[in-house]
């Protein structure tokens, strides 16, 4: 609804726009069951293009998806605004992702508001848990902890040790050793 009121809006002030109409055509970037899929999205992108010439694309909102998307609309050198792409990869604005706009938070953000935790509460010990489903998640927490995990070493006093733990495994042992790496 967001993007038809703002397009009735600039079109009902001729004032905005001189001689052009704002319009906006949907694409589909869900795969059958609904999710957001890395192979639709790219395909809606380049099908949007050739059909309709479009001046800007909006969305899609999903990190995998905005990714081949960026690419698309970076080659043809159309702007890009999405409320998704929150991954600290899209931070680099030099080639592929010059052209994205985000409307929504970035996980780099979030690294910096962490840096500025430590600093302000003197904090020098942490501990990062991601947890994902590796048959069936698409690993958001683990874009959100990236963001953590790259701005926090700036602090110079954090070491980095990753452990991965399976499902099934003796959580006596995973809390042992959370306590002992975490400190």
């Amino acid at each position: 609804p967001a993007v038809r009121l703002a397009a009735a809006a600039v079109n009902s002030r001729p004032d905005l726009l001189a001689g052009f109409d704002l319009r906006w055509v949907f694409g589909n970037s869900e795969d059958r069951h609904g999710v957001c899929s890395e192979m639709a999205a790219p395909l809606a992108a380049v099908d949007l293009r050739l059909a309709h010439h479009p001046a800007a694309f909006l969305g899609p909102g999903c990190v995998y998806t905005a990714a081949p998307v960026a690419r698309f609309t970076s080659h043809w050198r159309l702007p890009l605004v999405t409320a998704g792409a929150e991954a600290h990869g899209f931070d680099d604005k030099r080639e592929e992702f010059g052209l994205i706009t985000r409307a929504g938070p970035s996980h780099r953000k979030l690294g910096e508001l962490g840096v500025q935790l430590h600093r302000r509460f003197n904090w020098t010990r942490r501990a990062l848990l991601v947890y994902w489903d590796e048959k069936m998640d698409d690993r958001p927490y683990f874009f959100a902890t990236e963001g953590l995990y790259v701005e926090l070493p700036t602090l110079r006093n954090l070491k980095v040790v990753d452990v991965v733990f399976r499902d099934g495994g003796n959580f006596s042992f995973v809390i042992q050793e959370i306590k002992q790496k975490g400190r």
